[in-house]
């Protein structure tokens, strides 16, 4: 008999079931693309923000010493210490190994210019232009200052450079140029003019083992640019690490903060100093913020709408269902009895709904991605339903319809049978 109602109640009020199950459907479709979307916007929007470079920066701890006599600073323009270059390797070893996008070392010199006068040299700056750092991972300058146009060609050989616009402008040099430098005079011939709007348009780019070769300055390095998918800074961030008890330690130590994992890379290389580019990290935090708390309200919103739209279908249909629920009184159901029912129709309603709404949600947050992220590329099907949000969407479809039916059934159940049967004699 429970069933045989269930199903007459479907069949005779289709279109009132409609008008909830729409709501519901709406709301879940907007809480599903939200949701698919929350779940990847960190990732987009550190590829979106990479333009602004990389947001940890690596140098020798040994910079960090002022070298004084008599008052007046007298250590090296170059700080007189390095990195090594071999020593990157360590980086795949931290815990946050795989959060690291891309990575740029340099080692940065002035080579004497042959053929110029012996007053004359020439700021070097060897890097990785592209760099196979893992089987997952090739990354160099090209990738870390996306910003950068060449005209002409990147350098593919050790004896081939890049030069910065203005120092092209300073020496004249053209694509194709062949300059002597070093005590040596090596032949570097010039394959680009480099734009990049910042100071490395003074500096000639080479590839970093070149550079090392010239310099005599086998295996170092002066600095690193590290790009890594970053969890945006809060108050416990900020805390220092090794004044935290071991429990606490441990959370701060295995959260992707740009904090924690400056402090890993310290930890992995000998002889670093790692910190984050505040300027990359708080920008990058701050939209995602916004955009975050955006989509919570859109969100909620949306499930508040549908459940609204569900109390008032289900207050309209108990409304005509009146007699029905007086005769089941009468007939002796209990009010448990008739609230199950209810909450059963409401609950399969959800379940379809819900499910539907994950789909058609499911496409919308791809079909958005891909307008708002331009380099997400091609939509993949395998990447658009994210079957753990299902459950999600629909325990949440399910919960706005119990919740929005829940006053509608109450009252009906405060009703009086007599009156009800007398009122509709």
């Amino acid at each position: 008999m429970f069933f045989r109602l269930l199903l007459e109640s479907f069949r005779r009020q289709r279109r009132r079931k409609l008008l909830a199950g729409v709501a519901i459907l709406l709301g879940t479709t907007a809480v599903t693309a939200m949701l698919a979307l929350a779940t990847t916007i960190g990732d987009r929007i550190h590829k979106e923000l990479a333009v602004y470079g990389a947001n940890i920066v690596v140098y020798p701890k040994a910079d960090l010493l002022d070298v004084k006599i008599g008052g007046m600073n007298v250590k090296p323009a170059t700080g007189g210490a390095y990195l090594h270059e071999t020593d990157l390797e360590k980086l795949k070893t931290i815990f946050w190994a795989n959060n690291i996008t891309g990575l740029s070392p340099e080692l940065a010199f002035d080579a004497p210019l042959a053929g110029h006068g012996e007053a004359t040299s020439v700021p070097v700056l060897g890097v990785w232009f592209q760099h196979a750092f893992s089987d997952a991972l090739t990354t160099g300058a090209i990738a870390l200052h996306p910003w950068w146009k060449v005209s002409g060609s990147w350098p593919t050989a050790a004896n081939q450079a890049v030069a910065g616009a203005g120092l092209a402008r300073r020496l004249n040099l053209h694509v194709g140029d062949q300059i002597s430098l070093g005590s040596a005079g090596t032949a570097v011939t010039v394959t680009g003019i480099a734009s990049t709007g910042d100071a490395y348009d003074a500096k000639l780019l080479m590839p970093v083992e070149a550079a090392q070769g010239l310099a005599g300055l086998p295996n170092d390095i002066s600095r690193m640019d590290v790009s890594a998918r970053t969890k945006p800074e809060d108050a416990f961030a900020r805390k220092d690490p090794d004044s935290l008890p071991a429990a606490q330690r441990e959370i701060w130590y295995c959260r992707p903060y740009a904090n924690s994992i400056a402090y890993q890379i310290r930890e992995a290389i000998p002889g670093a100093q790692a910190e984050q580019v505040r300027r990359v990290e708080q920008s990058e935090g701050t939209v995602l913020e916004r955009i975050s708390g955006l989509m919570w309200l859109i969100s909620a919103a949306a499930l508040l709408a549908a459940g609204f739209a569900v109390s008032a279908a289900m207050a309209t249909a108990i409304l005509e269902r009146r007699a029905e629920i007086g005769l089941m009184r009468s007939l002796g159901a209990s009010r448990g009895g008739i609230a199950m029912l209810f909450y059963t129709e409401t609950g399969l309603l959800a379940v379809l709904a819900g499910g539907c709404g994950y789909v058609i949600g499911s496409g919308l947050a791809a079909f958005l991605g891909a307008r708002i992220f331009a380099g997400d590329g091609p939509v993949v099907l395998s990447t658009v339903l994210n079957p753990v949000l299902l459950p999600v969407v629909v325990g949440l479809a399910v919960l706005v319809a119990v919740a929005g039916s829940t006053p509608s059934i109450r009252t009906a159940l405060r009703m009086d049978p007599t009156a009800i049967l007398r009122a509709d004699a």
